[in-house]
């Protein structure tokens, strides 16, 4: 399996035989306390300090296992460009409802009888936004735990902000109550690894990750799992260079000019609500989308920020097919991204 991730552009790292953690460092990397990025190690094809050794090194890979054939095998998400929707099961008392969808203001007729794990979160969440289950999707790569939870995991979009892990319990950065997030900075246990408990298994359906759903996208982009932009030392105002103002209204322009585009087009597909057929909606909201595509892959704005305003464009004119709409909408967006536009050149 390793292997195979690996041939997959996974890379993959090992675990300690019989659990789920990483295998452990050498005795020079216990007993001195140093940044993964520091340590020589990796570049000796040792395996310190978990999913950061990770690699899809053939080799390397062979030689680890060589040494220890019950090593599980570890994914490090980041460099993979997974994101994976991590649904637990632990037994705990139900929080107060307006932590079980953070930002989402459950009403107080919603009946939660029964609501006791992180599938009901999730497919609570789909309901909300009308979207099919996560858990329910044979389309893409699903992993039974041994605890009795799933794994669903989804491909970043290329070019895509990161995405940032989290916990679904306690954190503030979190999709749902008992929903974690496996993305950058950390690890996923992949199926055939047996621990203690028993053996990561994948569910019938595909074998490998599909692309990240764009409602998903968007509702990571809301839940804060964006890490923020890192902030440079501000410098001396006398040494600032003369383009700094000059390339940052560039920047800010560039923003403007995607909405300035994406507005009319997204005023066509809401103006459709004005009558039940024969205004071109599935054709105006394609066309908005295939150009929200260009746009985004020309970095003038995010694909999360082009899902939540074409969703909410299209359900504003058709609340009765968000499902169909969605199709039209992710489909014109990959076709879109392919062509990147940028708003003062031509495609």
């Amino acid at each position: 399996m390793a292997l195979w991730l690996a041939a997959k552009g996974m890379p993959v790292h090992p675990l300690a035989p019989g659990t789920k953690t990483p295998a452990g460092n050498c005795a020079g990397c216990r007993e001195q306390h140093h940044a993964p990025s520091a340590c020589p190690c990796t570049a000796r094809g040792r395996w310190c300090h978990g999913f950061h050794a990770a690699t899809t090194d053939e080799a390397v890979i062979r030689d680890w296992w060589r040494q220890e054939p019950r090593f599980g095998v570890g994914v490090s998400c980041g460099p993979a460009r997974l994101v994976v929707i991590d649904v637990d099961t632990h037994p705990a008392a139900l929080p107060d409802r307006g932590r079980l969808l953070p930002g989402i203001v459950i009403d107080e007729r919603v009946d939660l009888t029964g609501l006791g794990s992180g599938y009901d979160t999730l497919a609570l969440l789909a309901a909300v936004r009308r979207r099919p289950d996560p858990a329910r999707d044979s389309g893409t790569l699903r992993v039974r735990t041994p605890s009795g939870g799933l794994h669903i995991w989804y491909r970043a979009p290329l070019g895509g902000p990161a995405v940032r892990s989290s916990t679904g319990t306690g954190s503030r950065t979190a999709l749902a109550w008992q929903v974690d997030v496996r993305a950058t900075g950390g690890y996923i246990v992949a199926p055939g690894t047996r621990t203690a408990q028993g053996a990561y298994e994948a569910l019938p359906g595909a074998r490998v990750p599909a692309p990240l759903p764009l409602w998903l996208g968007a509702e990571l982009a809301r839940t804060g799992h964006h890490p923020a932009p890192r902030q440079e030392p501000e410098p001396e105002r006398a040494a600032r260079p003369r383009t700094a103002p000059a390339a940052a209204a560039v920047r800010e322009t560039g923003r403007d000019d995607a909405h300035r585009i994406l507005g009319p087009l997204l005023a066509e597909v809401r103006d459709c609500a004005h009558a039940p057929s024969g205004t071109a909606f599935s054709e105006k909201l394609n066309r908005a989308a295939f150009t929200a595509g260009g746009l985004a892959a020309a970095g003038h704005i995010t694909l999360p920020e082009c899902a939540g305003l074409l969703t909410e464009a299209a359900d504003a004119a058709r609340p009765d097919r968000s499902r169909r709409s969605q199709l039209v909408i992710d489909s014109a967006l990959r076709a879109g991204s392919h062509r990147p536009i940028h708003p003062k050149g031509r495609p």
